[in-house]
């Protein structure tokens, strides 16, 4: 039986949900074509995108995306502050870090499962300023980065989503992600992409 959230998930305590982070690897192109371009101009989150990138040369995921979404699609800049109705792509080699003021900030600190950035950097940072208000999203990929992210979001009262492993390009990330965190739900990406629209929507 696959966990599916229901809508009244989208409130946790007395927090409604702020922002989405999403961790992907192999076949992030395909996984993520799913998802974003579904959002709409008017979406009232912020949504981090951490995909495993080459560190030596310049990446067009940002300039991929931003010509197949209606929300605002960047390549995340540090000491940017969120806004909603947009989607921020992790530059290639370097951390990207949510601060308690909701600014974004990037590091070169040491690669975290040999990727820089890392899905775990993201998901544990963004946990700690966001609390339950938070929702983290682990799909394809070929390593175990975002496994102990996930675990974060979760332990901190936020809602995990990982796409199911059978489903997958490469199910090892999200297979690690569901073992390290039991309570995160496994969904289709057409479920998460409706669970990610419905979030958003006012009560």
């Amino acid at each position: 039986m696959i966990s599916t959230p229901t809508a009244d998930q989208r409130v946790i305590g007395p927090a409604r949900i702020e922002a989405v982070v999403i961790g992907v690897s192999a076949g992030a192109v395909e996984a993520l074509s799913v998802i974003l371009p579904g959002l709409p101009a008017s979406y009232s989150l912020p949504v981090m995108v951490v995909v495993h990138l080459p560190p030596d040369r310049n990446s067009i995921i940002a300039d991929l995306f931003r010509a197949k979404c209606q929300v605002k699609v960047r390549e995340a800049e540090d000491k940017e502050l969120l806004e909603a109705g947009t989607v921020y792509f992790a530059p290639p080699d370097y951390h990207l870090l949510v601060e308690h003021d909701r600014c974004l900030s990037l590091s070169s600190e040491e690669p975290v499962h040999y990727s820089r950035p890392a899905v775990d950097v993201l998901f544990e940072s963004a946990a700690d300023a966001y609390g339950p208000a938070l929702v983290g999203v682990i799909l394809t990929g070929a390593n175990s980065d975002g496994a102990n992210g996930l675990r974060a979001v979760c332990g901190a009262g936020g809602i995990g989503l990982v796409q199911r492993p059978d489903q997958a390009q490469a199910k090892m990330m999200p297979q690690s992600a569901l073992d390290a965190c039991p309570t995160a739900h496994a969904l289709t990406l057409k479920e998460v992409a409706a669970y990610l629209l419905e979030v958003a929507s006012p009560r």
